[in-house]
């Protein structure tokens, strides 16, 4: 019997937060944001995180009630607080940002919950800034190291501040089986790992060096590429109003994700991923709720 879209289980490994504005805070995090896409676009999401024993934390578990993500792989914290990164704004209404250290998603356990979720994934997205501590980082990489041999493991590079370091990168793309990166994260990655050429020929270094399955890079408005085992799919891009940009990448790749599992065509995924990010430009916030019709777009 074919599987259908609800039965892939599809996991977002590392940090759940706040971005706490000087009036207001929004959902956050990466994974956490992965997993409310790919939930909406017919996933079996679960989240594997930690949070603290205060108010933050309840209200994160109040979002992912509300998404519908299984949340009994998130631990609690009693010593650590629930994450946040704090943004102030200038007179001009520019954004800086502090991800706060030392809170709870730096702490996650290993636990019997976690390593049952391991080994029935489906799809599994992680990256760079969740592994910015060695318990959190051990956890991940153990994460990965169980799941099934065809899961599909994302590393979504998500480079911030200075929470990464050369080793980190190329043990998290020796554990991945597809990158996902963005036009400001390549050159970083380019000098870390010696890459040349044009951008195509850095990205066929990548997928050939690490023996990556697909390597994705997204480039805003001007779209998305799909570099497969012998093929480049390019996108062009969609043109929105943008409203904010934040959660877009996620939704990218909550969308490259779901279609991958789906088995349609690069050329379709690359469409709808683009046309799903497009629409969280359109809208406030890192997880506005999709349009019934792209909910269903893999069905």
């Amino acid at each position: 019997m074919e599987q259908s879209i609800k039965e892939f289980i599809v996991v977002g490994l590392g940090a759940v937060l706040w971005d706490v504005f000087p009036d207001e805070t929004h959902f956050g995090g990466a994974p956490a944001n992965f997993a409310c896409h790919s939930k909406m676009l017919g996933g079996r999401s679960a989240m594997v995180s930690c949070i603290g024993k205060d108010q933050m934390g309840l209200d994160i578990l109040k979002v992912f009630e509300r998404y519908q993500v299984n949340t009994e792989a998130i631990a609690q914290s009693t010593k650590y607080p629930t994450g946040t990164v704090l943004v102030d704004l200038d007179n001009e209404g520019q954004p800086s940002f502090h991800i706060t250290p030392n809170v709870a998603w730096d702490f996650i356990p290993w636990s019997i919950e976690i390593e049952n979720l391991a080994r029935q994934t489906n799809a599994v997205c992680f990256g760079s800034l969740d592994q910015r501590s060695k318990k959190s980082r051990q956890t991940i990489q153990k994460f990965l190291q169980l799941v099934p041999v065809d899961c599909l493991k994302i590393f979504d590079i998500n480079l911030r501040q200075d929470y990464y370091s050369d080793e980190l990168i190329i043990q998290s793309l020796e554990l991945a089986n597809l990158l996902k990166l963005n036009d400001e994260e390549l050159p970083v990655v380019k000098s870390i790992l010696g890459l040349t050429g044009e951008t195509i020929n850095q990205l066929e270094q990548l997928k050939q060096k690490f023996e990556l399955d697909l390597v994705s890079l997204t480039r805003g408005d001007e779209g998305a590429v799909l570099l497969t085992e012998d093929e480049v799919f390019d996108h062009p891009g969609l043109s929105v109003e943008v409203k904010d940009t934040v959660g877009a990448g996620d939704a990218f790749t909550a969308t490259l994700a779901m279609g991958l599992l789906n088995q349609f065509e690069f050329e379709t995924i690359n469409e709808k991923a683009n046309q799903v990010a497009a629409y969280v430009c359109s809208q406030s916030g890192a997880v506005p709720i999709l349009p019934s019709e792209m909910k269903t777009i893999f069905a």
